[in-house]
């Protein structure tokens, strides 16, 4: 089983959750008051060229040929903008590219109007634009072409209006999600077994050797601090959380007869790298409570990658059964996925691959 989770499926969801009625609503009135401006210009035009005010829109021939003239290319450049440069170049921050395509797509638009021109012609409806030739087309087109900018760029602001008002709605969301996986994360903290097993194997350690079951109540007492004060801010050192991991790691040794069952490597330099806090043990809970065999070597592998930016956490565990049928420890499948969500939008990859004899995660952060 390959699972793969991309960040931005779970925002297309929550941009398809906004209301559509709201959305027609603003399609349907803008082209209301679009239509009323072409009336108003209809009938401005009507009344100067017959002073005798004839019986209002009497030459039909004549508004069909001017709203064609006005509709064609409002439309086209409208939800070309709307839908397609918005998306494909502008929410992606190439305005280079995205002036260019304005404006190839604008005089795209001019032309499909004079070819609409054109074939009103053949029912009597107008003049053939290209009659006298393409240069003589060509004032028609670029005022077309003028037309279907002026109605892109109000499909642009009605396209950011309703990006801003989902980006509005997701953090709200995200920020409600937040507070229940903070709930949970909290619990996972203060995992009971954990903490009570340990405080056993202290005590059971200290007749045989008092010198090493100083050692690891040290360990035990940094792990409580730091759940109890680092896990508080948004952002910690990444030398921290490792050094967690590795007490978290040396603790669950001791209640192993055989030390050698973890694997736990980190290459690279951590440097001033900051990361949320207890992002990874979640994974490496998950891992020490599905692993099927302490007695084996390498049964649990745990390994760091640590570039300039980004770190890769890989975390694989021989396992029983039924593991790829349980929720991660504490957190949850979804919670995981929505914290990450959450904290590191655009910049992260996971993946979780798992069979009757293995299970493995990986994960790939962007630190900036």
């Amino acid at each position: 089983m390959i699972e793969q989770n991309y960040l931005y499926s779970a925002v297309d969801k929550l941009i398809c959750n906004m209301k559509k009625p709201v959305i027609t609503l603003l399609h349907i009135g803008y082209w209301v008051v679009y239509l009323l401006l072409l009336i108003i210009i209809l009938l401005c035009l009507t009344l100067g060229t017959n002073l005798k005010a004839q019986p209002f829109f009497t030459n039909i021939r004549f508004d069909i040929f001017f709203s064609a003239f006005a509709m064609v290319p409002g439309v086209l450049g409208f939800y070309s903008f709307y839908t397609i440069l918005f998306s494909r170049f502008l929410a992606r921050k190439q305005i280079l590219f995205f002036f260019i395509a304005a404006l190839v797509t604008s005089l795209l638009c001019g032309l499909a109007g004079a070819l609409s021109l054109t074939a009103l012609s053949w029912y009597k409806i107008g003049v053939g634009v290209f009659a006298d030739g393409f240069s003589s087309a060509i004032p028609v087109i670029i005022i077309m072409s003028v037309v279907a900018l002026l109605n892109g760029v109000v499909g642009l602001v009605m396209k950011g209006f309703i990006s801003w008002y989902d980006d509005i709605k997701l953090k709200e969301e995200l920020s409600e999600k937040n507070h229940a996986t903070e709930l949970a994360l909290i619990k996972s903290q203060l995992d009971p077994h954990f903490l009570f097993n340990t405080i056993n194997n202290i005590d059971v350690l200290i007749e045989k050797d008092a010198g090493r079951a100083s050692q690891y109540l040290n360990k035990l007492s940094d792990i409580m601090r730091f759940m109890l004060y680092e896990t508080k801010t948004t952002g910690i050192p990444l030398q921290k959380e490792l050094a967690y991991i590795e007490k978290y790691i040396e603790l669950q040794k001791i209640r192993s007869a055989n030390p050698n069952y973890i694997s736990y490597t980190v290459n690279g330099c951590s440097k001033n790298m900051m990361i949320t806090p207890m992002l990874f043990i979640p994974f490496i809970e998950n891992a020490f409570k599905h692993s099927a065999n302490k007695k084996t070597d390498n049964a649990i592998s745990i390994h760091f990658d640590l570039g300039d930016d980004t770190i890769i956490f890989e975390c694989e565990n021989a396992c029983i059964s039924n593991h790829l049928n349980e929720a991660y420890n504490g957190l949850g499948n979804e919670l995981i996925k929505k914290r990450l969500l959450l904290l590191y939008p655009g910049k992260h990859t996971l993946e979780t691959m798992g069979n009757e004899d293995m299970y493995k995660v990986k994960l790939q952060l962007i630190c900036k």
